[in-house]
């Protein structure tokens, strides 16, 4: 006979289980030792321990369905109940009644996920149609087109509500595209009268153009066809099939007139390119005066320079600003220069500039003194603070020193 604390054998080779209703029989054993026996019905009862320890992990771990986990728990509760193995057989039961609750948890957490998805899905579906409704009074026929379009490949994403709900919201959206559908495509059937009109009015439009493209009349003609452009971009767009042919013809009797026009401007604005290429050569020429170092004789070169400019006739509008700025840089330097001059030789300005220098040095000296003292009285935060104070002095004292040697003192 042998055993262990959770089974024995007996004489004849039966084996028991010892359980809290008392021992159960697991079954037979004549082919070896009782050892041998306890040994291959723990193997068991070790294999229903992995297998419990997987549901419970597949339970806790996966999406697998409340159903399928009861079966699974099930299957294994008979091969406990059956007592084929030796073991805590009680613990297998507590650890299977605790996955039935685990399960059950699982199935209402479930069956909460499934309403609050069916709730989303009624909201995001009523949203659907409130938006839907009001595209359908908009005017921006591609966008909103094309946003309803969206609408649709969105709702048939959503899970499908209970019937009567469901062909509810889906005959409001349904109704909603369909008004949409009618106003544009009323839009459009007036559309296309309008690019009759349009294509009419074009017609004259290049009739007159044509005519106008052999005048010499420069001014007037041009003052002309600008007014035709802005009466053709009033007149709307005609048909496609029109539009391109008419702008084609329209635009060709523009080319003609402004091609005309620009042969005989083109004589005049080679005279003005050579007049900037002229100017620029003065510009540099009047550059190289800077920096002044004889007022006097920079200030008469330069109105040498000013003379020969005047003489020159008009240069391309382009480049006018351009030039001329340059001319106009050259005398702003001889401004400033005439005023740095008069502030270096006014003796009332530089007395002023001497008296706030001095005043400022003699601040600092006295800073630097107080501060020395109050060292040497152990006083750090007293000289800290002067030293502060010293230093804005300081930077006054800078200021003023540099503004004194522009008047050369």
């Amino acid at each position: 006979m042998s055993s262990d604390p959770w089974g024995r054998v007996d004489e004849t080779g039966t084996v028991y289980v010892r359980t809290a209703e008392g021992e159960q029989v697991v079954g037979s054993w004549q082919a070896g030792s009782p050892e041998e026996a306890l040994a291959y019905f723990e193997r068991k009862y070790e294999g229903l321990v992995v297998e419990i320890g997987l549901l419970e992990r597949r339970v806790k771990t996966t999406d697998l369905s409340a159903k399928d986990a009861q079966t699974a728990v099930d299957h294994l509760r008979e091969q406990v109940d059956a007592h084929h193995a030796v073991g805590d057989l009680d613990a297998l039961r507590k650890r299977l009644d605790g996955l039935v609750g685990t399960v059950e948890t699982r199935r209402e957490e479930r069956r909460a996920e499934r309403a609050k998805q069916s709730d989303e899905a009624r909201h995001a579906k009523e949203a659907l149609v409130a938006e839907a409704e009001e595209l359908a009074r908009s005017d921006q026929w591609r966008s909103a087109g094309e946003r309803l379009r969206a609408l649709v490949d969105t709702w048939k994403g959503l899970p499908r509500l209970d019937r009567k709900s469901d062909d509810e919201l889906w005959h409001r959206f349904s109704h909603a595209r369909s008004a949409f559908s009618k106003r544009r495509k009323a839009h459009f059937a007036s559309l296309d009268a309008q690019r009759e009109d349009a294509r009419k009015a074009k017609e004259k439009l290049v009739s007159e153009a044509e005519a106008l493209s052999g005048s010499t009349d420069w001014g007037p003609t041009a003052a002309r066809y600008r007014e035709l452009m802005a009466d053709w971009k009033a007149a709307g767009r005609a048909q496609r099939e029109h539009e391109d042919d008419l702008w084609n013809r329209f635009r060709g009797a523009q080319d003609v007139f402004f091609a005309a026009r620009s042969g005989v401007f083109a004589e005049r604005d080679a005279e003005q390119a050579e007049n900037l290429k002229l100017k620029e050569e003065l510009a540099g020429e009047a550059e190289k005066l800077l920096p002044v170092t004889d007022l006097k004789a920079a200030r008469a070169a330069f109105r040498s320079i000013n003379e020969r400019w005047e003489a020159i006739g008009h240069v391309p509008r382009d480049a006018r600003g351009r030039v001329e700025g340059r001319m106009h840089a050259v005398e702003r330097a001889f401004q400033e220069s005439e005023e740095a001059e008069w502030r270096r030789t006014n003796p009332e300005a530089r007395a002023r500039a001497a008296g706030l220098t001095g005043q400022l040095q003699a601040a600092v000296d006295k800073l630097r003194a107080q501060i020395d003292a109050a060292r040497a009285q152990g006083n750090t935060a007293r000289a800290d603070k002067l030293a502060r104070e010293l230093e804005g002095r300081q930077a006054l004292l800078d200021q003023a020193l540099k503004g004194l040697q522009e008047f050369g003192g």
